[in-house]
């Protein structure tokens, strides 16, 4: 067994994600929920996991990651790392449900980035927070180490968006847009999620509040927190009619028969094939990377990454099934993909169902192109997620109580 040591070989591919996985299962009982919490600098992640961006792009799969957990160690003893797990798969299905809450998010920055250019004073804070110039050291350290490595500690994430927000009194957008366009697992669902609870607006009334001797404990005693911190802030608020609940589409079974393509996305590279029907596709199309719902670039970590990833998935389906593929550019995508198909002489295409956000957006817009072109568009769901997704309706706790459930149906235990 490999010692997962205090690196972290970022290589995106499934290779990679399994080999740390594998290094990582041994600290998924007791260990991991007796040290999760501290963050040692991107220099030791011997205490986490750091599988979020392969299980984001889905290099690895959920399924993979829970069933190592639970071959190795007894329910009670894994029970924080699993829920972990579960968080990711809560934050999709909560946003599927409530899909105006992407849409304020995403309007919203518009807004924000409109206002930052007009005023220069909400410029200035902007860049010298962006920067790590703000004075605050810790702040400081962790922006820089986000666009140096592409990754922060979960915790690290919190402080960063509590300073951010309440003590440097920043657009929360803003800030939550800087961290998914750098961030190697960037997702818009645990992104956009994590910020509005930190402000406040998920847990409604309920804000996280950034305290130096907590920073001070568990970032090791590695910053003295020399800037004052807000100490009792209010919670952000808004229009309860944003997060008005839509009920969840019910996913379809479909049999595949005859020729198909394969449209391969940032949301789930097909690291473990395990989506795709059992005979082989006669076309591949790969899209990405996206801009992640941002009128700005994605930091140069996070697009190598994507990039990397889709790679992998590409050349996975090529070598396996002696295929050829095609990458296309997002930019003018519908059309570009409309033409594949009917080059190909497709007449179905499948693809992962891709949860709200930029990637479900341009396939909902290639749908209709598709269509009148007599191609029908196939969305592959995996069993991990019709699992997850209708329990995530509410707050954690109610899928909480329904991970025994979930694991034992899809034969984890």
């Amino acid at each position: 067994m490999n010692d997962p040591g205090k690196t972290v070989d970022w290589t995106p591919t499934r290779e990679a994600g399994l080999a740390r996985l594998e290094a990582f299962t041994p600290k998924m009982g007791r260990a991991y929920a007796a040290q999760r919490n501290f963050d040692l600098g991107p220099h030791d992640r011997s205490n986490i996991s750091a599988l979020s961006p392969w299980i984001r792009h889905r290099l690895i799969s959920e399924s993979e990651v829970l069933s190592a957990a639970l071959g190795a160690h007894r329910f009670h003893d894994a029970e924080k790392f699993v829920q972990e797990v579960f968080w990711r798969g809560y934050f999709k299905g909560w946003l599927e449900q409530h899909p105006g809450v992407w849409v304020d998010y995403r309007d919203g920055l518009r807004d924000d980035l409109r206002a930052l250019r007009d005023d220069h004073s909400l410029l200035s804070a902007y860049q010298a927070a962006t920067q790590g110039d703000t004075g605050i050291d810790c702040f400081d350290a962790w922006a820089r180490e986000l666009r140096e490595f592409g990754y922060l500690h979960n915790h690290a994430r919190m402080w960063f968006a509590s300073i951010w927000i309440f003590t440097l009194k920043l657009p929360w957008r803003l800030g939550a847009d800087f961290l998914i366009r750098h961030l190697m697992d960037g997702d818009p669902a645990s992104n956009t999620l994590s910020w509005r609870w930190v402000a406040g607006l998920h847990t409604k009334g309920k804000n996280y509040v950034a305290r130096r001797d907590n920073i001070r404990r568990y970032a090791n005693h590695r910053f003295d927190v020399n800037a004052g911190l807000a100490l009792e802030p209010a919670p952000l608020q808004e229009d309860a009619s944003i997060a008005v609940r839509q009920a969840l589409k019910t996913p379809r079974t479909h049999v595949v028969s005859g020729d198909y393509g394969v449209i391969v996305t940032e949301e789930d590279c097909c690291g473990d094939m395990a989506l795709l029907p059992e005979h082989p596709p006669s076309a591949v199309l790969v899209i990405g990377p996206l801009d992640r719902g941002s009128p700005a670039p994605l930091g140069e970590k996070a697009k190598a990454f994507v990039s990397g990833a889709l790679d992998a998935g590409e050349k996975a389906l090529v070598e396996s099934f002696g295929v050829e593929a095609r990458r296309v550019d997002p930019q003018n995508a519908a059309e570009q993909i409309s033409q594949w198909a009917q080059s190909a002489a497709l007449t179905t295409v499948v693809t992962a169902a891709s949860p709200v956000g930029p990637v479900q957006d341009l396939i909902t817009s290639t749908a209709d192109r598709l269509n009148a072109a007599g191609v029908t568009l196939v969305r592959l769901s995996r069993d991990y997620d019709h699992m997850v997704w209708p329990h995530a309706s509410k707050g954690f706790f109610a899928l909480k109580k329904k991970i025994p459930f979930i694991i034992n149906q899809l034969g984890m235990v």
